[in-house]
């Protein structure tokens, strides 16, 4: 793939070791741009200065959400290598969203070509304390100028870059979680799976009601029955339970997660029964009444992995282990970020070099 770059002309001031980064509210110098036309595919690849787009009032994309999004990082190692964590994954699940939304497929490798150009623009940009990471946001929109509802016949596909601050700033915390029993996110032939803007908006309502009730997260229960467990906030969810590791299966409605892979790969290598399949919200209540709950942890992109040291569910609230961070969720923890920062052996050949 040819990309065009033009270099801004007037770079704005990069934070300095030290300064609190937050999430998602400083942006590169630079972007990815590319444009989709019928007829024609993707073409125009280019890198520009980081910039506000012209759309027209009727683009299709403000009226039916035809759109997706996807999420990764970039780390700099202690030698000053800036790498990328599995971006083929990010690039297989692009195409799965695009699917579901009738958005045209991204060759995977112009996918990864394109992260990997424009993070080597903004490397400077990888900021270096530890446990901060260069957040990189690509999505696509549709851009058509029309009201009839129908798929687009352009779109564009950009790629922006944030500089993030750890996660934890204060270390690994353990959160409380609210399991939600009265709104749903998604049902089986929805886009429960599909990186979209209206999964997350729709799981707005509840957050609030969880963060008032002083919880961190919802736990997401199926869309039918309303008993089964499926995510956590926009994270997958996995629990210990006597001894097993236990995460709901993908079914349809559940977000396949990158880290989720990663970490179910991780568990069965060392020596864990690992069990995807449908887990009740009856079930946890047992086992945290008889001791079996052993640990629960949150995981996805921005945490990698997130503690939980309560449940509630009703009138119960579930206090799961001593409060503290489990033993596995910590080495799990230690062994992502250590091979996302170059620090541990890649074993498994999921690190990429920028």
């Amino acid at each position: 793939m040819e990309i065009k770059i033009t270099r801004t002309t007037s770079p704005k001031q990069k934070p300095v070791p030290g300064q609190p980064l937050g999430f998602g509210r400083i942006f590169t110098d630079h972007m990815f741009v590319m444009n989709y036309t019928e007829g024609k595919g993707w073409h125009d690849a280019r890198i520009v200065p980081y910039q506000n787009l012209s759309l027209a009032p009727s683009a299709m994309v403000f009226h039916y959400g035809q759109e997706m999004f996807e999420g990764l990082k970039a780390y700099k190692g202690e030698d000053g290598t800036v790498y990328l964590f599995r971006p083929d994954m990010n690039a297989k699940r692009t195409n799965n969203t695009n699917e579901r939304l009738v958005i045209p497929q991204l060759p995977v490798e112009d996918f990864v070509e394109a992260v990997r150009a424009v993070v080597d623009v903004d490397r400077d940009w990888v900021p270096t304390d530890p446990g901060t990471s260069l957040y990189i946001r690509p999505f696509i929109i549709a851009t058509d100028e029309f009201l009839g509802v129908a798929p687009s016949k352009t779109y564009l596909f950009i790629i922006i870059l944030s500089p993030s601050g750890a996660y934890y700033e204060s270390g690994l915390e353990p959160v409380g979680i609210w399991i939600e029993d009265e709104y749903v996110r998604a049902v089986k032939g929805g886009m429960g799976f599909a990186k979209t803007g209206g999964n997350y908006a729709a799981s707005l309502i509840a957050q609030v009601k969880a963060h008032d009730d002083g919880y961190s997260q919802v736990l997401w229960l199926d869309g039918v029955e309303r008993k089964y467990i499926e995510e956590v906030g926009s994270m997958n969810i996995m629990f210990k339970i006597a001894g097993k590791v236990v995460t709901p299966m993908l079914n349809g409605s559940i977000l396949p997660g990158i880290t989720r892979d990663s970490i179910l790969t991780v568990c069965r290598e060392w020596g864990y029964e690992v069990e995807e399949r449908r887990i009740s919200v009856d079930e946890l209540v047992a086992a945290a009444k008889d001791g079996t709950l052993e640990e629960v942890w949150g995981t996805g992109t921005a945490a990698v992995v997130s503690p939980v040291n309560k449940l509630r569910y009703e009138d119960d609230v579930m206090l799961i282990g001593d409060g503290g961070i489990g033993e596995l969720t910590q080495k799990l923890y230690d062994e992502l970020t250590g091979i996302q920062w170059g620090k541990l052996e890649d074993k498994r050949g999921w690190r990429v070099t920028v």
